[in-house]
């Protein structure tokens, strides 16, 4: 689709390693071993695979317990992905083109959507880490006793810790690369721009979140159930306007930037909003761990199978970074003996302690949820069994 190869992208496609004109069309399928090197693949089949469970999830919680949440939350992501990344890719064809250039292309995978635009696994991506994020809050209970808007803000914070370990590695194994010169992605911290590490990894999720508990999670923890009907035109609406969330969250260091004409003045409102969502979340997670802890009873949700994903994931996620820290320690200026731009790697591990001690926190809340259910089934059944005549 020559008439859609801007140069902006075809630039950025050469410095993947490969032609924009001969990127395929609507859905292209290539070799896994074809690809530009085996990290590629790797993180294409973590997360689909995760992607997949947690729509089986969903459709189960559904069927079992006439929960939609999770279905809710899963579609909502897609459909705030079907509204936001397309604009992105295309910017002439949406008419925006005189405001917005490319930001970013992605690499070409095993299978590609849109003339190489938009690979699988970034649909995937989406329902996949929100579903992650969106669980360990809901487990630990945050939900219940906080209210949604607190809920949403600690979904943004643990979304962030996982996804960060993932945005700093990208560019260095080329994954994607970031257009250097475009006023949106200004200012980078490291390899990633900066309204990245603030917007897409810790503001959309917050805002996907809590249109979902909103519409949907408060009222099923009321006992209300939906129809399908009603599922259908609440996950749309969800997709819409967490889709308007994410533009309203970072407008002050929108306004900020453009007012002061500097992207530092942006950038710092910007890592403002972050420490401020931090400090909110840190305080809330900690204390309803400690609560839980004192009083396992608080605890009325437990996902196991999503649990275990997230410590495979990092799992996973820690091999591809041990692997690219040679590459990374013979850096120059920011940029390995290839020419490719590295990460921060001190942001890096902190993001991974804080979503190993997510995970440990949820896994710890349904241990105790789950022996205290156990100790009152023994009971229950210990009492039934003196009465019983003999």
């Amino acid at each position: 689709m020559s008439d859609l190869c801007t140069p902006t992208f075809a630039d950025l496609a050469a410095r993947l390693g490969f032609s924009c004109d001969t990127a395929g069309g609507l859905v292209e399928f290539r070799s896994p071993f074809g690809l530009e090197n085996w990290t590629l693949p790797v993180l294409e089949i973590t997360v689909i695979v995760g992607a997949v469970l947690a729509l089986v999830y969903a459709i189960t919680r559904w069927r079992r317990h006439n929960d939609p949440t999770n279905l809710v939350l899963w579609f909502g992501a897609i459909a705030y992905l079907l509204i936001i990344e397309p604009p992105l890719y295309f910017p002439g064809a949406f008419g925006i083109s005189e405001y917005v250039d490319t930001m970013f292309a992605h690499n070409v995978f095993t299978v590609d959507f849109l003339w190489g635009r938009l690979p699988l696994y970034i649909i995937a991506i989406y329902p996949m880490m929100a579903t992650v994020a969106f669980e360990i809050v809901r487990m630990l209970g945050v939900f219940r006793r906080y209210g949604v808007l607190i809920g949403a803000v600690c979904v943004g914070f643990v979304h962030h810790a996982f996804y960060e370990i993932f945005d700093h590695l990208g560019p260095q194994l080329r994954w994607w690369e970031w257009t250097l010169d475009h006023p949106m992605n200004q200012p980078f911290f490291d390899s990633v721009p900066l309204p990245s590490v603030v917007v897409f990894a810790a503001l959309w999720p917050m805002s996907l979140a809590f249109c979902v508990q909103l519409f949907v999670g408060r009222h099923v923890d009321d006992g209300r159930t939906f129809t399908g009907i009603e599922i259908l035109w609440r996950t749309v609406v969800v997709g819409i306007l967490a889709s308007i969330g994410t533009a309203v969250l970072p407008m002050p260091a929108t306004i900020g930037g453009s007012v002061s004409g500097s992207t530092t003045v942006a950038g710092v409102i910007y890592a403002a909003e972050l420490v401020v969502l931090s400090v909110v979340a840190i305080a809330v997670l900690v204390r309803q761990w400690s609560t839980i802890r004192r009083n396992p009873v608080d605890v009325t949700y437990s996902n196991p199978l999503i649990l275990r994903y997230a410590a495979v994931y990092l799992a996973v996620m820690t091999v591809l970074w041990v692997t690219a820290l040679p590459a990374y320690f013979g850096a120059v200026d920011g940029l390995t003996a290839d020419g490719d731009p590295v990460g921060s790697l001190w942001y890096t591990i902190v993001c991974l302690v804080i979503a190993c001690l997510s995970i440990a926190a949820a896994g710890t809340a349904t241990r105790r949820a789950s022996l205290l259910s156990t100790s009152v089934d023994a009971n229950a059944g210990s009492r039934d069994a003196q009465r019983t005549p003999r």
